[in-house]
Protein backbone atom coordinates (compact mmCIF):
# COMPACT_ATOMS: atom_id res chain seq x y z
CA UNK A 1 0.00 0.00 0.00
CA UNK A 2 1.42 3.74 -1.50
CA UNK A 3 1.67 6.23 1.43
CA UNK A 4 -0.01 9.85 0.18
CA UNK A 5 0.43 11.97 -0.51
CA UNK A 6 2.68 10.93 -3.00
CA UNK A 7 5.66 13.71 -3.76
CA UNK A 8 6.79 14.28 -7.20
CA UNK A 9 9.48 16.71 -7.74
CA UNK A 10 11.17 17.69 -10.83
CA UNK A 11 14.54 18.76 -11.49
CA UNK A 12 14.25 21.38 -13.45
CA UNK A 13 18.33 22.43 -13.52
CA UNK A 14 19.21 19.07 -14.22
CA UNK A 15 20.53 18.69 -18.12
CA UNK A 16 18.21 15.63 -18.42
CA UNK A 17 14.98 16.21 -17.38
CA UNK A 18 14.01 14.42 -13.70
CA UNK A 19 11.25 13.32 -11.13
CA UNK A 20 11.99 11.47 -8.10
CA UNK A 21 8.62 9.91 -6.87
CA UNK A 22 8.37 9.37 -3.17
CA UNK A 23 5.69 8.73 -0.79
CA UNK A 24 4.60 10.50 2.60
CA UNK A 25 7.24 8.88 4.23
CA UNK A 26 9.89 9.69 2.26
CA UNK A 27 10.17 5.75 0.61
CA UNK A 28 11.42 5.93 -3.30
CA UNK A 29 8.62 4.59 -5.35
CA UNK A 30 9.81 5.52 -8.92
CA UNK A 31 12.49 7.31 -10.70
CA UNK A 32 12.42 8.60 -14.11
CA UNK A 33 14.91 10.40 -16.43
CA UNK A 34 14.31 11.24 -19.76
CA UNK A 35 16.19 10.50 -22.89
CA UNK A 36 17.11 13.41 -24.94
CA UNK A 37 17.73 13.89 -28.77
CA UNK A 38 14.74 11.35 -29.32
CA UNK A 39 12.55 11.87 -32.18
CA UNK A 40 9.92 10.07 -30.33
CA UNK A 41 9.08 10.14 -26.12
CA UNK A 42 11.02 7.21 -24.97
CA UNK A 43 10.38 7.62 -20.89
CA UNK A 44 12.38 4.77 -18.90
CA UNK A 45 11.18 4.37 -15.08
CA UNK A 46 13.10 3.07 -12.34
CA UNK A 47 13.04 2.27 -8.65
CA UNK A 48 15.14 4.61 -7.60
CA UNK A 49 17.87 6.90 -8.95
CA UNK A 50 20.48 3.71 -8.52
CA UNK A 51 18.51 3.02 -12.09
CA UNK A 52 19.44 -0.51 -11.80
CA UNK A 53 15.63 -2.01 -11.48
CA UNK A 54 14.03 -0.59 -14.38
CA UNK A 55 10.08 -1.04 -13.96
CA UNK A 56 8.43 0.74 -16.83
CA UNK A 57 8.54 2.31 -20.02
CA UNK A 58 6.46 5.16 -21.34
CA UNK A 59 6.87 5.59 -25.44
CA UNK A 60 5.26 7.41 -27.90
CA UNK A 61 3.29 5.79 -30.19
CA UNK A 62 4.78 8.33 -33.31
CA UNK A 63 6.86 11.55 -33.91
CA UNK A 64 5.56 14.09 -30.98
CA UNK A 65 2.12 15.52 -32.08
CA UNK A 66 -0.53 16.97 -29.63
CA UNK A 67 -2.56 14.23 -29.87
CA UNK A 68 0.26 11.18 -29.75
CA UNK A 69 -0.83 8.38 -27.11
CA UNK A 70 1.77 7.20 -24.85
CA UNK A 71 2.26 3.47 -24.04
CA UNK A 72 2.92 2.30 -20.89
CA UNK A 73 4.63 -0.94 -20.28
CA UNK A 74 6.11 -3.43 -17.94
CA UNK A 75 9.99 -4.19 -18.40
CA UNK A 76 8.53 -7.08 -19.48
CA UNK A 77 7.04 -5.78 -22.62
CA UNK A 78 2.98 -6.20 -21.27
CA UNK A 79 1.31 -2.90 -21.00
CA UNK A 80 -0.51 -1.38 -18.70
CA UNK A 81 -2.40 1.37 -20.20
CA UNK A 82 -2.20 4.25 -22.49
CA UNK A 83 -2.26 8.12 -21.73
CA UNK A 84 -2.98 10.53 -24.76
CA UNK A 85 -3.60 14.47 -24.49
CA UNK A 86 -6.77 15.94 -26.13
CA UNK A 87 -5.21 18.16 -28.92
CA UNK A 88 -7.13 21.18 -29.89
CA UNK A 89 -8.72 20.59 -26.02
CA UNK A 90 -6.06 21.17 -24.42
CA UNK A 91 -5.05 24.92 -25.80
CA UNK A 92 -7.32 26.94 -23.06
CA UNK A 93 -7.10 23.41 -20.52
CA UNK A 94 -4.85 20.73 -20.43
CA UNK A 95 -6.89 17.06 -20.70
CA UNK A 96 -6.23 13.65 -21.30
CA UNK A 97 -7.30 10.16 -21.15
CA UNK A 98 -6.39 7.13 -19.10
CA UNK A 99 -7.04 4.20 -20.85
CA UNK A 100 -6.10 0.24 -20.72
CA UNK A 101 -7.27 -1.86 -23.98
CA UNK A 102 -8.92 0.90 -25.64
CA UNK A 103 -11.31 2.05 -23.03
CA UNK A 104 -11.06 5.07 -21.19
CA UNK A 105 -10.73 4.55 -17.55
CA UNK A 106 -9.86 7.65 -16.08
CA UNK A 107 -10.01 11.35 -17.30
CA UNK A 108 -7.32 14.28 -16.26
CA UNK A 109 -8.48 17.79 -17.06
CA UNK A 110 -6.87 20.83 -15.51
CA UNK A 111 -8.97 22.69 -12.71
CA UNK A 112 -8.38 26.63 -13.71
CA UNK A 113 -8.01 28.04 -17.29
CA UNK A 114 -6.98 31.37 -15.62
CA UNK A 115 -4.27 29.78 -13.94
CA UNK A 116 -2.81 28.43 -17.22
CA UNK A 117 -3.24 31.10 -18.43
CA UNK A 118 -1.09 33.36 -16.53
CA UNK A 119 1.68 30.50 -16.02
CA UNK A 120 2.38 30.91 -19.35
CA UNK A 121 1.87 34.37 -20.25
CA UNK A 122 3.98 34.96 -16.94
CA UNK A 123 6.87 32.34 -17.93
CA UNK A 124 7.74 34.23 -21.49
CA UNK A 125 8.74 36.63 -19.02
CA UNK A 126 12.36 37.25 -17.97
CA UNK A 127 12.59 36.76 -13.98
CA UNK A 128 8.85 36.79 -13.62
CA UNK A 129 8.94 34.12 -15.61
CA UNK A 130 11.55 32.37 -12.98
CA UNK A 131 8.94 33.12 -10.36
CA UNK A 132 5.63 31.92 -11.86
CA UNK A 133 6.29 28.67 -10.28
CA UNK A 134 5.92 30.08 -6.87
CA UNK A 135 2.61 32.28 -7.30
CA UNK A 136 1.12 30.26 -10.24
CA UNK A 137 0.48 26.76 -9.94
CA UNK A 138 -1.75 24.61 -11.56
CA UNK A 139 -4.77 21.60 -10.17
CA UNK A 140 -5.53 18.39 -12.32
CA UNK A 141 -8.20 16.41 -11.48
CA UNK A 142 -8.27 12.71 -12.36
CA UNK A 143 -12.02 11.29 -12.70
CA UNK A 144 -13.58 8.21 -13.15
CA UNK A 145 -15.19 8.09 -17.23
CA UNK A 146 -17.50 4.88 -16.96
CA UNK A 147 -19.45 2.97 -14.79
CA UNK A 148 -21.05 3.80 -11.49
CA UNK A 149 -18.16 6.13 -10.29
CA UNK A 150 -18.55 8.31 -14.11
CA UNK A 151 -17.39 11.89 -12.94
CA UNK A 152 -15.93 11.01 -9.57
CA UNK A 153 -12.97 12.37 -8.24
CA UNK A 154 -10.27 9.55 -7.99
CA UNK A 155 -6.73 11.36 -6.77
CA UNK A 156 -5.85 15.26 -7.37
CA UNK A 157 -2.92 16.15 -8.24
CA UNK A 158 -1.51 19.73 -6.80
CA UNK A 159 2.04 21.67 -7.79
CA UNK A 160 2.95 23.33 -4.90
CA UNK A 161 5.36 26.52 -5.01
CA UNK A 162 8.56 26.65 -5.59
CA UNK A 163 11.60 28.47 -6.84
CA UNK A 164 14.35 26.13 -7.97
CA UNK A 165 12.57 22.76 -8.74
CA UNK A 166 8.84 22.06 -9.28
CA UNK A 167 7.06 19.92 -6.89
CA UNK A 168 3.64 18.28 -7.17
CA UNK A 169 1.82 16.24 -4.51
CA UNK A 170 -1.44 13.44 -5.33
CA UNK A 171 -3.54 13.08 -3.55
CA UNK A 172 -5.92 9.81 -3.31
CA UNK A 173 -9.48 11.03 -3.27
CA UNK A 174 -11.30 7.51 -3.92
CA UNK A 175 -9.74 4.19 -1.56
CA UNK A 176 -11.54 2.35 -3.72
CA UNK A 177 -8.63 2.87 -6.70
CA UNK A 178 -6.72 -0.34 -6.82
CA UNK A 179 -3.16 -0.62 -6.58
CA UNK A 180 -2.73 -1.47 -9.98
CA UNK A 181 -5.05 1.77 -11.62
CA UNK A 182 -2.64 3.50 -8.34
CA UNK A 183 0.19 2.71 -10.30
CA UNK A 184 -1.09 3.64 -13.57
CA UNK A 185 -2.07 6.75 -13.00
CA UNK A 186 0.96 7.58 -10.95
CA UNK A 187 2.25 6.98 -14.13
CA UNK A 188 0.62 8.93 -16.28
CA UNK A 189 1.12 12.15 -14.32
CA UNK A 190 4.58 11.72 -14.74
CA UNK A 191 4.48 11.66 -18.43
CA UNK A 192 2.07 14.34 -18.16
CA UNK A 193 4.44 16.67 -15.84
CA UNK A 194 7.07 15.74 -18.80
CA UNK A 195 4.64 17.14 -21.75
CA UNK A 196 3.76 20.34 -19.40
CA UNK A 197 6.66 21.00 -17.82
CA UNK A 198 7.54 24.04 -20.62
CA UNK A 199 4.90 25.73 -19.14
CA UNK A 200 7.54 25.97 -15.95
Amino acid sequence: MLAYPIKMTFKILAIAPQIYVTDANGNPVFYVKQKLFKLKENVQVFRDDSQQQLLFTIQADRIIDWSAKYHIRTEAGGELGTVQRHGMKSLWKARYDITENGQVEFEVAEKSALTRFMDSMLGEVPVVGFLNGYFFNPTYLITHATGPKQGQLAMEIVKKPSLMERNFWLELRDPEVGEMDQAKIILSMLMIALLERMRG
